[in-house]
């Protein structure tokens, strides 16, 4: 049995793209850190067990929501600005296709490349109009245009993902529990262990993902508190 280069074995590099990731792990950190402090800020205050969870709920569905159209609305409109520039260099190849194919061979010359390899390879390519464009969108937009990453797939992550972490915080009280410290307890919990996840993905140690995540959270739910306490207490005493 011979050996088998890794890269035939298994794939040899994560999907980068950022089709449903980004949004995914940008959702629930937000829905995490976001509830937490609003449930910090308004406990902070002062408030009841009853209005935390309603104002809890309605960070979640109100969060959700604008996560979910802002990440469809971004992903969108960069998708359509890739779609114009790419337009754009169909037109350019059309009408000067030696100049185009000679900004390509400067291009590879600069990296190292030698000048005759380089002008045989852009010519081999211009003879390549549908390659010749992916080519050169590539090299001059650092784009891949066949690639492009989907706003449905990102908004519904977003959406689910900050659903999910939004929710980790009002559990105790969704079970009956009082206790503000308990929910931004299982709330720290949840930012740990979210850091940590995502960590794997990145090849980071594990506590190392979780306890930023975990510090960010509690700087975040912290301040919320500071201000919800001295509102509360400047309100009652007007």
């Amino acid at each position: 049995m011979t050996d088998t280069p890794a890269a035939l074995r298994e794939a040899h590099h994560a999907d980068v793209s950022g089709g449903w990731l980004r949004p995914a792990v940008f959702g629930a950190m937000d829905g995490l850190v976001t509830n937490i402090a609003l449930i910090a800020g308004v406990g902070g205050g002062g408030v009841s067990a009853h209005s935390i969870v309603l104002t809890g709920t309605a960070g979640l569905v109100a969060g959700a929501i604008s996560m979910g159209l802002g990440e469809y609305t971004s992903v969108r409109s960069a998708n359509e600005q890739v779609a114009a520039e790419v337009a754009k260099e169909r037109r350019e190849l059309e009408r000067h296709p030696e100049a185009e194919a000679r900004e390509l061979s400067d291009a590879w010359v600069a990296r190292g490349l030698p000048r005759d390899l380089a002008d045989q390879v852009a010519e081999a390519v211009r003879r390549n109009p549908e390659e010749a464009l992916r080519v050169h969108v590539r090299e001059e937009l650092g784009v891949d245009p066949d690639e492009q990453p989907s706003p449905w797939a990102a908004a519904v992550s977003s959406f689910l993902c900050f659903s999910v972490g939004a929710l980790i915080p009002l559990l105790s009280y969704l079970l009956g529990s009082t206790s503000l410290a308990l929910a931004l307890a299982v709330g720290g919990v949840g930012l740990f262990a979210a850091g940590a996840v995502v960590a794997r993905f990145t090849h980071r140690p594990w506590w190392a993902g979780g306890l930023r995540q975990l510090l960010l959270g509690a700087a975040a739910a912290g301040a919320t508190y500071l201000i919800g306490m001295l509102i509360g207490v400047q309100g009652g005493l007007g």
